[in-house]
């Protein structure tokens, strides 16, 4: 199953009001695995940025003055979500924008649903965490995923940070790209700015180990002795070193 997800940063909170668009940033999962495939784009809205909205992801018009128009890259964004559940939180936020550029260019398929499925993990988390706060950080505290250089908001570190919630909200073991990945067949980054996504770090693991108790030794010798009865008991050659070396040579 391949998903995509996928957020964005904007020159304010409302498309009724003229805003747009400002960057855009999609994180590839394929079979439940960060595949390392990106797509990210900063993108000039020719017109000016709220403070407000500046203040939460830090980007300046000036900032966007060479960046393309979202026409310009309307095709390859679509041909990147094509086909696949795009993952987002607070969907309808993120696609009301994406659909009003759409529509802004006139494009034939304006509709995000002509092209994908769409999962808001808003509105999982909701159904997960009834009564609790669900925003992005309050998720990345509560499974344990490491915000800490997320410093304003930006479309491509949300996507990764949300990936990373998602994975654990809705099943915990993920399979990450390591460091022997990079370049491996397969794995490609569409973007202006590649960002590598860090090997998992298995440093202070601690594993609890469950010793059988004295019944359940009982029970298991008890096993092994009506399997004995009837042959060679394949246990044995694990548990008594003298019953390996008897067995060498033997059909």
């Amino acid at each position: 199953m391949r998903q995509v997800v996928l957020d964005t940063e904007t020159t304010g909170l409302s498309t009724a009001q003229g805003h747009r668009i400002i960057e855009i940033g999609c994180i590839e999962i394929v079979n439940r695995r960060l595949t390392g495939r990106e797509y990210h784009r900063f993108l000039n809205p020719d017109r000016d940025i709220d403070e407000g909205a500046e203040r939460v992801h830090g980007i300046s018009r000036a900032d966007l003055e060479t960046a393309p128009r979202f026409h310009e890259i309307a095709d390859e964004l679509l041909e990147f979500l094509t086909g696949a559940e795009l993952v987002i939180h607070n969907a309808e936020f993120d696609v009301g924008f994406i659909e009003h550029e759409l529509s802004l260019m006139q494009h034939p398929q304006p509709a995000i649903t002509e092209h994908a499925s769409v999962l808001d993990t808003l509105t999982l988390a909701r159904e997960i965490h009834p009564g609790q706060r669900n925003s992005l950080d309050a998720l990345c505290k509560r499974y344990e995923v490491d915000a800490s250089k997320r410093d304003v908001h930006g479309a491509l570190i949300d996507s990764d940070l949300l990936a990373r919630v998602y994975l654990a909200m809705t099943g915990g073991q993920t399979a990450l790209l390591l460091d022997d990945d990079a370049g491996a067949p397969g794995v490609e980054v569409i973007s202006a700015n590649v960002h590598r996504l860090d090997a998992a770090n298995h440093a202070g693991l601690d594993l609890v180990v469950v010793k059988a108790s004295a019944e359940e030794a009982a029970a298991h010798e008890a096993m092994l002795e009506k399997l004995r009865a009837k042959g060679e008991c394949a246990w044995d050659r694990f548990e008594r070193p003298e019953a390996t070396e008897n067995a060498v040579g033997t059909v």
